[in-house]
């Protein structure tokens, strides 16, 4: 879109930078990966959202004047308890918006009160382990039978669910997949392009090559398959796009929630990296090496995918303490008059106000 064009639809300044930092300056300029700029691009596109109905204006009366510390904090607060994101994703949206500000103010230094506002918000330290959201196996069925196959869509949404669980991809691996990037044979495989341009192939089973074959058919008939035409796309005016990460979002919160009504083991918030830690624990628990499950996933390092190993450990901890009774000598009484601390210096020294 040009800047006349942008003029004539009313966009302001703030969309025009937008505009201008995502299709110019990070593609051209600092020559990101695909993968990276939409990440970017779903940052400001979540961050836009949020501030139109934190500050309740039209979209198009969003100014950068709006973007404030408590805003900004508020909207990443919102990543965490409403889109279930981890402390290091919550960090990486933070990164994103302050690299926009900067580029907006080293353009115009009207825009530097907004880079110096946005240095109030800090970075999030993560626990020390980081808490892993699963689903078991009766919750992922509970999701995926909701997709109705009668119904227009019912089997592109079945196959793709189906596909995202067992390839554990990320969805933005999931929407990028094409029909030249799948296998089948012997050995089927999918190859997915992941983070910093990392290509994979995992293997799916058969139970989703049948699937897909059948999907194949009804949606890409006399498609070739070496195509780069997108495998799950939406179609509008009669052309094809593929399926935005959001609308995948989307569908995964609506059929978690129709799956709740029959299933009280699928949790309030159903999103794609749910189903990704999912697939990860279940191998993982039926007794995948970690590393194989590392290189599955596609982590650059094994620590990444040690929070599998201690989650699970967590979960068999509190089966254990459930299926300990209280007469077991695990829970034979303490005297709790010595472990009382009434003195004032010593407590101190216990909590380290004191050497």
């Amino acid at each position: 879109m040009t800047k006349t064009m942008m003029t004539k639809y009313g966009l302001g300044t703030f969309f025009s930078a937008i505009h201008d930092y995502i299709e110019v300056y990070l593609p051209e300029q600092r020559n990101l990966s695909r993968h990276t700029i939409d990440s970017y691009r779903e940052t400001l596109n979540q961050l836009v959202d949020f501030v139109e109905d934190f500050n309740k204006v039209p979209l198009l009366d969003v100014t950068f004047e709006m973007l404030t510390a408590e805003t900004v904090t508020a909207f990443l607060d919102s990543l965490e308890s409403e889109r279930g994101n981890a402390v290091s994703s919550r960090n990486t949206r933070l990164a994103a918006i302050k690299a926009f500000a900067k580029y907006a103010a080293d353009r115009n230094i009207a825009y530097a009160a907004i880079r110096e506002e946005l240095k109030k918000v800090t970075t999030k330290k993560p626990n020390k382990v980081e808490t892993v959201e699963y689903m078991s196996m009766d919750a992922i069925t509970a999701i995926v039978e909701q997709t109705d196959l009668s119904a227009p869509l019912g089997l592109r949404d079945r196959t793709m669910l189906i596909l995202l669980y067992d390839t554990g991809a990320r969805v933005q691996e999931l929407v990028g997949v094409n029909l030249k990037d799948l296998r089948f044979g012997k050995q089927p495989t999918v190859t997915v392009l992941g983070k910093r341009n990392k290509v994979r192939k995992i293997p799916i089973m058969e139970r989703t090559v049948q699937y897909l074959k059948k999907y194949l058919l009804e949606y890409h008939t006399g498609v070739p398959s070496v195509s780069d035409a997108p495998l799950f796309y939406s179609e509008t005016h009669g052309e094809r796009y593929a399926l935005s990460d959001r609308r995948v979002r989307y569908l995964l919160k609506d059929y978690g929630d129709r799956a709740r009504l029959h299933c009280p083991e699928v949790p309030k918030n159903v999103y794609p990296h749910m189903i990704r830690h999912s697939r990860a624990m279940h191998l993982y628990q039926n007794g995948m090496d970690l590393t194989l499950v590392s290189e599955w996933l596609g982590h650059a390092q094994l620590e990444t995918t040690k929070i599998y190993a201690h989650a699970d450990t967590e979960h068999k901890r509190t089966a254990i303490a459930k299926a300990t009774p209280d007469s077991s000598p695990l829970f034979s009484k303490l005297n709790p008059e010595r472990f009382t601390v009434s003195d004032d210096e010593t407590l101190k020294r216990l909590v380290g106000l004191r050497k």
